[in-house]
């Protein structure tokens, strides 16, 4: 039932159709945009379930070596042996558009390329899990990054279709067929008022050619009594 406050005008019809042509254009876009969405969000859920289980089974690797190392080693050795580290490492963060979503970049870089950089301790008083364990640690840093990246963006993403999906169907369920609504009130409105009009006119038509008809006969009738 459109609103009580629509004026029923060619005019307010006009604007009517235009913003209905505008809604309709805008909900196909946004429905585009969702389905798309969609297939980057799977793809993004995909990548990130096989790469968050590589990032687990290399962590649990190293977790196994380390709990060795710890086991063969003292804990003041091993302590002493990871205090003071000799690599250093800088991180940058950048923003990626996807879909009108701007999701991070992580950019990782070392002090040098030099792997042996990594163990900040000499290898002659330590144990060779802890040399498999920093390794490890050193070799997943990068896919850590990488799954944080990936979990932001499908986080992003999902966020993304669901206010996309909000907007779709309030489209789809109440601007267009509310606009329709109007559209087909104001119509029905215009056609009553242009035969409210035709029948006017009509009756108006009627009127004259009566009175022309009733002066015909009064003349005809005052020319006889004149005859006469």
């Amino acid at each position: 039932m459109p609103s009580t406050t629509i004026n029923p005008t060619r005019m307010e019809l006009t604007r009517l159709k235009g913003q209905l042509k505008t809604a309709q254009r805008g909900h196909k876009l946004l429905k585009d945009k969702r389905d798309e969405l969609m297939k980057q969000f799977m793809d993004v859920v995909r990548e990130n379930r096989a790469l968050r289980a590589r990032v687990e089974q290399a962590l649990m690797r190293a977790h196994g070596s380390f709990t060795v190392a710890s086991a063969l080693m003292s804990p003041e050795m091993l302590e002493q042996s990871l205090m003071y580290p000799k690599q250093s490492v800088e991180l940058d963060m950048t923003f990626e558009n996807v879909m009108s979503v701007n999701v991070p970049e992580y950019h990782f870089r070392t002090q040098n390329d030099d792997q042996s950089q990594i163990y900040p301790y000499g290898f002659a008083q330590t144990s060779g899990e802890l040399d498999d364990a920093v390794s490890e640690l050193s070799g997943v840093f990068q896919d850590m990054l990488k799954l944080a990246r990936i979990e932001k963006t499908s986080q992003l993403l999902a966020e993304e279709i669901e206010k996309t999906r909000r907007r779709v169907n309030a489209l789809e369920y109440v601007k267009i067929p509310q606009m329709q609504s109007s559209i087909k009130y104001i119509t029905m409105k215009l056609d009553e008022n242009e035969r409210a009009n035709t029948i006017r006119l009509m009756k108006v038509k009627d009127m004259i050619l009566k009175d022309a008809l009733e002066e015909k006969r009064a003349a005809t009738a005052q020319a006889a009594a004149a005859s006469n």
